[in-house]
């Protein structure tokens, strides 16, 4: 026992070390490359890898397969928008009061929702999204309706720190980031995480056991809101602005093809998927106005050929070179591989 509680130190320890690590690396990133290109595509990366991370969340961990996420995705960018054209708050505060607006409708969305499963949770989850969708587009005066959130998004000066400079938007785009994923990290690793897991693999042994199922479900389908409401909040900064696609079916599936592309089972799959996409999409688009020939291309590629994502195809083979190397008599590879 007290091998296993050093070795999750350790392990919290390297994970805490490796976010530091890729910060660093990405706020270095604009004054090693000079290039305001890679500044703008990696903050729209971030917003949608928090987004498949979050969406994640529900997929690889609870079993739940959403097709309604990005309401909440819009949620975020909308209500951020919204508050900072009011100009009667800071941007900090304007976060926070977003988190909180989301927070409230998916808890209220999510209590009716993960009463169901399977592919009737999805409909569900589809049904009020397009709900949400629909009120955006009538409810002019406040969304904009077709035209979105128009005028811009006002980011006045905080604790010295001007969004209006771009270099500081992408700091700070990036920070949020990355602690957005840190923070999902530390969920799907607490015991919460695999209690989730428990849900997942087999719901009425959780139950025999104890668990309130459905506060359990609640709670993670409520977190996976907050945290894909902050891609929401980085995107409206990010162009200034918020439109009803933000909360068209077109992209919870978008989500769910980074999910699925990155790796479902693995917990930085859905970020590559969601950097892969758009990588894709930014060069496919110099080329041909056919992007849905060659997305529709990978999808074949990869339910044909690998039948998993990314990582999920690449973490066995990794496993095996890994365990060649070291190769301990207290082995916990497996304790390692249920946290991916």
């Amino acid at each position: 026992m007290k091998i296993t509680q050093q070795e999750g130190k350790r392990k919290s320890l390297n994970e805490a070390l490796i976010t530091i690590a890729a910060l660093l690396i990405l706020l270095a990133l604009p004054s090693l490359t000079g290039s305001q290109k890679i500044m703008d595509f990696v903050i729209f990366a971030a917003a949608y890898g928090v987004l498949a991370t979050a969406l994640n969340l529900l997929i690889g961990y609870t079993g739940l397969i959403s097709f309604g996420h990005a309401m909440f995705f819009a949620s975020g960018a909308y209500s951020f928008g919204a508050l900072m054209q009011s100009e009667t708050t800071s941007v900090p505060i304007a976060i926070v009061l977003t988190l909180i607006i989301t927070a409230t409708i998916a808890a209220v969305i999510g209590a009716i929702c993960v009463r169901l499963s399977e592919i009737y949770f999805a409909f569900l989850t589809l049904a009020f999204q397009m709900f949400f969708h629909s009120v955006l587009l009538s409810w002019v005066e406040v969304t904009g309706g077709d035209n979105g959130l128009l005028g811009g998004i006002p980011t006045p000066v905080f604790f010295g720190i001007n969004l209006a400079q771009a270099g500081t938007k992408y700091a700070f785009c990036v920070s949020l980031a990355i602690l957005s994923i840190y923070l999902l990290r530390r969920i799907v690793t607490s015991h919460f995480g695999y209690t989730l897991r428990m849900i997942r693999d087999n719901e009425r042994r959780a139950i025999f056991l104890g668990v309130n199922v459905f506060l359990t479900k609640l709670i993670c389908f409520t977190l996976s809101a907050v945290f894909a409401s902050i891609g929401g909040i980085i995107l409206a900064l990010f162009i200034s602005g918020a439109y009803p696609d933000f909360a068209f079916w077109t992209t919870s599936g978008e989500a769910i093809f980074m999910v699925m592309l990155g790796g479902v089972n693995n917990f930085l799959g859905p970020l590559v998927g969601a950097i892969l996409l758009t990588g894709l999409n930014d060069l496919v688009v110099h080329y041909t106005n056919h992007f849905g020939l060659f997305l529709g291309s990978i999808i074949l590629l990869f339910a044909l050929v690998l039948k998993k994502g990314i990582l999920d195809f690449l973490d066995p083979v990794l496993e095996n070179l890994l365990n060649k190397k070291i190769k301990t008599p207290n082995d916990t590879s497996e304790v390692e591989n249920s946290d991916a």
